[in-house]
């Protein structure tokens, strides 16, 4: 299991209302059933990632997320998750706006663009980076909205959205360093979230 999902999984509540959004092969979804009792609903567009979710005995929903939510009603969920997907949404921002109308709280991750190695492989090469996070040339990526941690919480502020909880990561080393200067060493930014109550 991916790391960011490790920590996801414990910021979920025992028996959870939880929606996950481009749940993949239902991976998350599928461990928080197990071993949280939790009980929700993917959305999924790929044909093949919504197989094995029906595989696993997951509620799966063939959806397009840049559609909205207007399917669901508000605070139907938890908790609403979409990991490392919110940079391919057309409109991220419209995208958060609903997750936290159908959702009390939202868990969104995503890759750290202000990372020191994009920067780095920028200011050499003059391109941008391919690499394992990012592993498409920019001609065919799915990713169409790259951001930097202080982007993301720039745009929460923006929008009266509470930071429950943040962690940035990475996978391979820097640890000190990542939880020193987040926006330079983390690879990938974990978000909880929540609507500031007016």
């Amino acid at each position: 299991m991916r790391f960011d999902l490790k920590i996801i999984q414990n910021w979920i509540a025992q028996h959870s209302r939880i929606l996950d959004l481009g749940c993949g092969d239902g991976t998350l979804l599928e461990r928080l059933r197990d071993e949280k009792g939790a009980q929700g609903y993917g959305l999924e567009i790929g044909a093949d990632e919504i197989s094995a979710c029906i595989a696993k005995g997951l509620n799966v929903i063939e959806q397009d997320l840049d559609r909205g939510l207007g399917n669901f009603a508000d605070n139907s969920f938890d908790t609403v998750m979409m990991t490392q997907a919110l940079q391919t949404m057309t409109y991220p921002h419209k995208v958060l706006d609903e997750m936290l109308r159908v959702g009390k709280e939202c868990i969104v991750t995503f890759p750290n663009f202000g990372h020191w190695k994009a920067r780095l492989h920028l200011l050499i090469h003059g391109r941008m980076p391919v690499s394992d996070l990012l592993p498409w040339e920019w001609y065919d990526t799915p990713n169409i909205h790259f951001c930097t941690c202080k982007d993301f919480e720039d745009l929460c502020s923006e929008n009266g959205i509470i930071i429950l909880q943040r962690q940035v990561i990475s996978e391979r080393s820097f640890k000190i360093l990542t939880q020193l200067l987040p926006n330079l060493f983390g690879d990938t930014a974990i978000y909880r979230l929540t609507r500031s109550i007016l």
